[in-house]
C-alpha cells in the first residue's frame, strides 16, 4: 500500500488548494481515508475523513463548512479543497487509510498507512 499526497503550496489568506492522495495497492473505496495536519510544535490533528464510522464524510470543527473532502474511485485518489484559508491552517497535511472499523474518525494511531505529507502555507 502506497499513499502519494500532492497539491500543497503557498496562498494568501482567503484563497483555496486542492490537495490530492493518491493510492496504489489497496482500492481507497473500502476503507476509511483520513486527512491530517501537523503545524510545527503541535500534535498531529485529524482534519476530515470520508467513510469513517459510519460518516459519509466528517469534518473538524476547525475546517467544517471551508473543506471538502471527496473520492473520484476511477483514479482511486481522494481529494481535499480547501477554500477560504487561514494563516492557522498552515501545516504539513497526510493522508492516511485505516483498514478497521471503529467507533472515533480521526485517531491517528488507528491509521496504519500514510503519505509522506504535502506543506501548506496560508499567508496573512
Amino acid at each position: 500500500v502506497q499513499l502519494q499526497a500532492s497539491g500543497g503550496g503557498l496562498v494568501q489568506a482567503g484563497g483555496s488548494l486542492r490537495l490530492s492522495c493518491a493510492a496504489s495497492g489497496v482500492a481507497l473505496d473500502r476503507y476509511a481515508i483520513g486527512w491530517f495536519r501537523q503545524a510545527p510544535g503541535k500534535d498531529r490533528e485529524g482534519v476530515s475523513c470520508l467513510g469513517c464510522n459510519g460518516h459519509v464524510t466528517y469534518y473538524a470543527d476547525s475546517v467544517k463548512g471551508r473543506f471538502t473532502v471527496s473520492r473520484d474511485n476511477a483514479k482511486n485518489t481522494v481529494y481535499l479543497q480547501m477554500n477560504s484559508l487561514k494563516p492557522e491552517d498552515t501545516a504539513v497535511y497526510y493522508c492516511a487509510l485505516r483498514i478497521y472499523p471503529s467507533d472515533l474518525e480521526l485517531a491517528p494511531f488507528e491509521y496504519g498507512y500514510w503519505g509522506q505529507g504535502t506543506q501548506v502555507t496560508v499567508s496573512s
